[in-house]
């Protein structure tokens, strides 16, 4: 693909840096970002017990046989293989973080996935913060979604938290952010918190970001649902388009010792090829954050990276430049329903 060809074969660590003077200037919801599907899943602790968000079913085994259960909950929770820095190295730019406080954890949080983590919430966020650091003139959306069990008093530690590590770096919800706004300002970080009462006391942290996907373990499957809500119009503002893939119950019975690994493996190639075909953009069909699973396995991110050419070849290339004022429609109903 001549677009793909014009990024290297190995990592894009600086790959915004490196974009044409002409998208500069477009929103960061109107360009094609690479995204890790539960970015965090590559340290699940098999020691720990399954989360109590899980089916009765699969407490009732982990309770009997934790040994066997939490073994193949991890073959089939891990979805991506490296620490978030090395999955930034390879271009990743929305980082899909599942918090959770771990039973008998402390004070501590962690993430989860079927299982909790090894690496605690903390020390992946100070990993990315060192990361940034080195790369200022990457800008990276972080998702914080899920919060298995944590308390009030957890989340108003863990906002203090990002706002206090990132600081400046963080763009504030109401900005339209485009890459040279963010330059600017020093800005790097967008982070969307899907707990609305913390959204409401820090300015800087933004509304959950939709986060479209098929639930289902057929590639073919996810595609025709993608391309169903294509033709349902997109979100105004920040989206996910997930390619990954979802297991059921009855497909792993059937395939027990396969793994979410093996099961990606086989769907990338019509998946990639349906992310090839895709176009960044305001239009009804225009694609934005597009997440997979394992990004380290194929040239997804590079595949995505390239999109953004296309934007080149627009007819009306100025009007890629015209974002709306924060906050867009979506945002608008949300902080409407919260205030009443």
């Amino acid at each position: 693909m001549e677009d793909e060809e014009r990024l290297p074969l190995g990592g894009n660590p600086d790959w915004m840096s490196r974009l044409p003077a002409q998208l500069l200037d477009v929103p960061l919801w109107n360009l094609a970002l690479p995204g890790s599907h539960d970015s965090m899943s590559f340290c699940l602790d098999v020691s720990s017990p399954v989360l109590r968000s899980e089916s009765c079913v699969l407490r009732a085994l982990d309770r009997l046989f934790p040994c066997w259960t939490r073994t193949c909950v991890s073959l089939w929770a891990t979805t991506q293989q490296s620490v978030l820095s090395d999955q930034c190295e390879l271009g990743v730019r929305f980082l899909d973080l599942r918090i959770a406080r771990k039973p008998a954890g402390g004070k501590a949080l962690f993430f989860a996935h079927g299982i909790y983590t090894l690496m605690t919430v903390k020390e992946a966020l100070h990993e990315l913060a060192s990361w940034l650091d080195a790369h200022p003139k990457e800008i990276v959306i972080v998702s914080c979604s899920h919060f298995e069990s944590l308390t009030d008093e957890d989340h108003v530690h863990l906002a203090d938290f990002i706002v206090t590590l990132f600081g400046e770096k963080l763009c504030r919800s109401r900005d339209v952010p485009t890459l040279r706004s963010c330059w600017s300002r020093g800005q790097q970080v967008v982070v969307s918190y899907s707990n609305q009462q913390m959204v409401m006391l820090h300015p800087e942290l933004w509304l959950e970001i939709p986060y479209r996907y098929a639930d289902s373990p057929d590639p073919l499957k996810v595609i025709a649902y993608l391309e169903d809500q294509k033709h349902r119009g997109r979100p105004a503002g920040f989206y996910v388009s997930g390619l990954n893939l979802t297991e059921d119950a009855p497909y792993v019975l059937l395939h027990p010792l396969q793994g979410m690994r093996k099961m990606t493996a086989r769907a990338l190639p019509p998946l990639l090829r349906w992310a090839s075909e895709q176009r960044p953009g305001r239009e009804a069909g225009g694609v934005n954050i597009l997440c997979c699973d394992f990004v380290a396995l194929s040239r997804f991110c590079s595949l995505v990276i390239g999109l953004n050419y296309k934007l080149l070849a627009a007819p009306d290339a100025g009007s890629l430049t015209r974002g709306r004022c924060w906050p867009l429609p979506w945002q608008q109903d949300q902080r409407a329903n919260m205030e009443r």
